[in-house]
């Protein structure tokens, strides 16, 4: 995912696209989602964070690398905590 995560940085009024690092998994709140048939990642984001365009960050906090790959029925898929997202910058 190229030219994600997207936000907009109100002190110079821009949209800021891009990832620099990885996200932070320790100390994250989550919920856990089991996967049902037709899920996908930004379907879920559209559901968890009201816009399907963070589907990276439950790509990067559940390890996908595929972001076009099917999620598997039955699984468990760890659905950060929108707010309490920070990028795992050393």
């Amino acid at each position: 995912y190229s030219v994600f995560p997207y936000y907009y940085k109100r002190e110079d009024n821009k949209y800021v696209n891009g990832i620099t690092a990885p996200l932070k998994k320790q100390n994250v709140n989550f919920v856990s989602h089991k996967v049902e048939r037709n899920d996908t990642l930004d379907s879920l984001a559209l559901y968890y964070y009201g816009n399907s365009i963070y589907f990276w960050a439950i790509a990067d906090f559940n390890g996908i690398t595929d972001c076009y790959a099917d999620l598997k029925v039955g699984n468990i898929i760890k659905i950060p905590t929108f707010n309490a997202i920070e990028f795992d910058i050393e």
